[in-house]
């Protein structure tokens, strides 16, 4: 006999204001407690120190989650400059301590426009980017230092926010795989006085931002009803894919795990796209053939009447 899950069975996505010296993993079983849900699953982590937006899913949503760890990202980010750190951030060891030249804000900014667009980043030592399967911050705490190879990123925007004598906040849009902290260091090094990430704030991911996020002490004043209503639909997570429509047969044998005949509108070959059924989002299907689709990741519709068997 299948063993029950525990909790309720709540479906959703939650953009909650991580709070600071939290792990996403714990920020995540939290809320997953408050709720009182069964499945829960976050969609790509923020450090301990960073605060802000981390999106949430719940229950099915959870099956989509993977989309938003392509997204691209905006962050507010605090640099001090003068020392480098061994993590790259205010929370490592001071490794060398130098003088910080004298800046204007052209100057400022015409070195941090020199970072726009396609580089390369060597990520660092202390992340949770895996080598041999172990993250490579566990390595680093114990003191080892393992050969990176650099990985080209996007830095769509920079921004400056605010000038200090010791550093200066910006904000900054990036790619996926984009490291804060290594932008600070080499913003840094280019400046010839060394710096490290002071602070971090994560102000949207993907098509959320910060505008309806909700912190954990909120979500445990409220009431369950008023609680529920923090959640967005689980549609969210693919609005950037096209929508087709399936009818009756079509939505039943999709939901046997079947290929279906339907307009696909002219997408191509290994495109995904959202399947609704009377207004009602089935999944995600891939076109298989023209005019033709098959179930990629669907939802279980066990509450409406069906059970979807493919989940590929």
């Amino acid at each position: 006999m299948a063993r029950r899950r525990r909790g309720e069975p709540i479906d959703g996505v939650l953009l909650l204001d991580k709070g600071e010296g939290m792990t996403s993993n714990r920020a995540l079983q939290q809320a997953r407690g408050i709720f009182g849900a069964q499945k829960a699953g976050h969609t790509g982590t923020l450090d301990p120190m960073a605060t802000g937006l981390l999106p949430l899913c719940f229950g099915e949503a959870t099956k989509f989650s993977s989309w938003m760890l392509e997204a691209d990202k905006r962050y507010l980010a605090s640099v001090r400059l003068g020392a480098v750190t061994d993590s790259g951030d205010r929370e490592g060891e001071i490794l060398e301590s130098r003088a910080v030249p004298a800046l204007d804000d052209e100057t400022l900014k015409a070195v941090l426009d020199e970072f726009v667009g396609d580089i390369d980043q060597v990520p660092p030592m202390y992340s949770a980017l895996k080598v041999g399967g172990r993250p490579l911050y566990e390595l680093a705490r114990r003191g080892e230092q393992i050969e990176r190879a650099a990985r080209r990123v996007s830095i769509y925007h920079i921004g400056l926010v605010e000038r200090r004598s010791e550093g200066f906040t910006i904000e900054a849009s990036v790619s996926k795989g984009t490291y804060v902290r290594t932008l600070a260091e080499d913003i840094g090094a280019r400046l010839g006085c060394g710096a490290h990430l002071d602070g971090l704030r994560r102000l949207a991911s993907g098509p959320f931002d910060d505008s309806a996020m909700t912190t954990l002490e909120t979500l445990e004043a409220l009431d369950p009803a008023a609680r529920r209503e923090r959640l967005l639909p689980v549609e969210v997570l693919l609005e950037h894919l096209p929508a087709l429509a399936a009818d009756d047969e079509g939505a039943h044998r999709i939901r046997m795990g079947q290929t279906i005949a339907l307009d696909d509108g002219g997408l191509a070959i290994g495109s995904a796209a959202r399947l609704y059924h009377d207004h009602t989002l089935l999944g995600v299907v891939t076109v298989s053939a023209p005019g033709q689709c098959s179930p990629r990741r669907l939802i279980n519709t066990a509450s409406q009447g069906g059970v979807c068997n493919a989940e590929t």
